[in-house]
């Protein structure tokens, strides 16, 4: 469907030119007749030529967004102050098209930088809340630690084991995901804290453990569960020392499910595992096994 036709070669208008002369702008033309009703005033902000989004109403976007209030909240308050939508001197589309770019900008350095202007601001908006990186000469990323509100105050109180694995390499980077966790006393999993390493080196590692010890307040856990990752391990006794060291069981069970045929076997693994058995009566099931 075309468009109606809403031109009527209306010939008001205002010629300006500037006069080098004199480095002024002056009037050349003007003509004040028109053959049309006017805009409204409550539609002029419609009019491109008159809509604007000042410095003022950016900068109080810009202010209102460091607090974590919504663009649709900010339009409605600042339409309250104005005394209507129509009164603001531009439109919704303007503001969200403003606060698109300005998101943007934040984001021109990559999914890095986008990650750590993430976490930078939810930072500052709780001041519990931590986040730590390190950078390569080239301003590359490199390690990086995340640990809220809620997880620093959980690992105060269920830090006496602490859950150290780094399995996850599902993101499109294919970097290990270190996970801090552990369980509270209604065996209720908590997350102590989210890492991003470059690779599964000691160094990585080392960094890793030592900044979170750090945000914990240098409070240290009394058994550390890992997998069978050998920096990993080195790491873990190294700076937590005094800690006992446990396999997790779950890739313990997983590796001989994996590499065991015989189906009992694997029945009387799960058993010697996970059930409470004493010593004794565990080397006699062993040696009934093997037997």
């Amino acid at each position: 469907m075309h468009k109606p036709e809403t031109r009527t070669s209306c010939q008001a208008k205002l010629l300006v030119y500037l006069d080098k002369n004199e480095n002024n702008w002056k009037v050349r033309k003007v003509v004040t007749e028109y053959n049309h009703e006017l805009a409204p005033v409550r539609m002029v902000h419609l009019i491109a030529s008159h809509r604007e989004l000042n410095e003022v109403a950016k900068a109080q976007i810009d202010g209102m967004h460091v607090h974590g209030i919504t663009t649709s909240k900010i339009l409605g308050y600042m339409a309250g102050v104005a005394g209507g939508y129509s009164l603001l001197g531009f439109l919704k589309k303007d503001a969200y098209n403003y606060a698109d770019k300005a998101r943007r900008a934040k984001l021109v350095d990559g999914d890095a930088n986008a990650a750590l202007v993430y976490l930078e601001e939810k930072a500052g908006l709780d001041p519990m809340s931590v986040a730590r990186y390190s950078l390569t000469a080239y301003e590359r990323l490199v390690n990086s630690i995340w640990a809220d509100d809620a997880s620093r105050s959980d690992y105060q109180y269920f830090d006496n084991v602490l859950a150290f694995d780094s399995t996850y390499k599902k993101n499109k980077y294919k970097r290990p995901v270190v996970i801090f966790s552990s369980v509270n006393n209604h065996k209720q999993t908590k997350i102590f804290g989210f890492g991003l390493l470059m690779d599964e080196s000691v160094s990585l590692y080392r960094w890793m453990l030592e900044n979170l010890l750090e945000v914990m307040c240098r409070k240290k856990p009394l058994v550390v569960v890992t997998d069978r990752d050998k920096a990993m391990i080195k790491v873990v006794k190294e700076v937590l020392s005094e800690a006992t060291h446990w396999l997790c069981a779950w890739h313990v069970e997983t590796n001989v499910t994996f590499n065991v045929k015989d189906e009992n076997l694997k029945v009387l693994f799960k058993r010697w595992l996970y059930s409470e058995m004493e010593i004794a009566a565990f080397k006699a099931d062993w040696e009934d096994a093997l037997e």
